[in-house]
């Protein structure tokens, strides 16, 4: 499914976002930014070594205690089809009571301007958080959608933001949330 939002254009689809042809994609990292399960240990995989050199000369250089939830850095994609890897950590869910929405919203927000930043003009995202972070994805795929709105309304400069769901399940809720959002 496709959006028009202002001069961009929001897609969702099934996939692997591994697998994405788009400027950047985005990792749900954790904090060390040395790879890890789930998305991050698929990214940092099919990516190759050169990604985790780079995100050891970030904890070197400017994170050495490790990446803040809702910050984000950029890395080159390695071996992947995308040119870049944004890397960002979500929050884990403690049940909504620990600003885990706001940090969600950051890590979104985030890793869009840095991407608007780097010239970046296609970039996918999966579902952040919602994995071993436990997010419960009703209330993450409504902060996400949410978030993308605004950004693409008020600065408009990505061509193209595509959310890649991993499962049926997960593409149906974002699916049903886009549409109360948008339509």
């Amino acid at each position: 499914m496709e959006i028009q939002v202002g001069n961009s254009i929001l897609e969702l689809i099934k996939g692997d976002i591994t697998d994405i042809s788009a400027d950047a994609i985005v990792n749900p990292a954790n904090s060390s930014l040395m790879g890890g399960g789930g998305v991050d240990g698929a990214i940092h995989s099919k990516g190759g070594p050169k990604i985790l050199e780079e995100c050891k000369r970030i904890r070197e250089t400017e994170w050495p205690d490790g990446l803040p939830t809702g910050k984000a850095v950029i890395t080159s994609g390695g071996n992947l089809k995308a040119k870049y890897v944004i890397h960002t950590v979500g929050p884990v869910w403690l049940g909504g009571f620990h600003v885990e929405a706001e940090l969600l919203k950051q890590a979104y927000r985030n890793s869009l301007k840095l991407a608007v930043s780097k010239g970046i003009k296609s970039i996918a995202f999966p579902s952040i958080s919602t994995g071993a972070y436990g997010y419960p994805i009703e209330e993450a795929s409504q902060i996400a959608v949410k978030t993308f709105k605004d950004f693409l309304e008020k600065e408009g400069k990505l061509e193209k933001v595509i959310f890649v769901l991993f499962s049926d399940y997960d593409l149906e809720i974002y699916l049903h949330v886009a549409k109360q959002i948008f339509i």
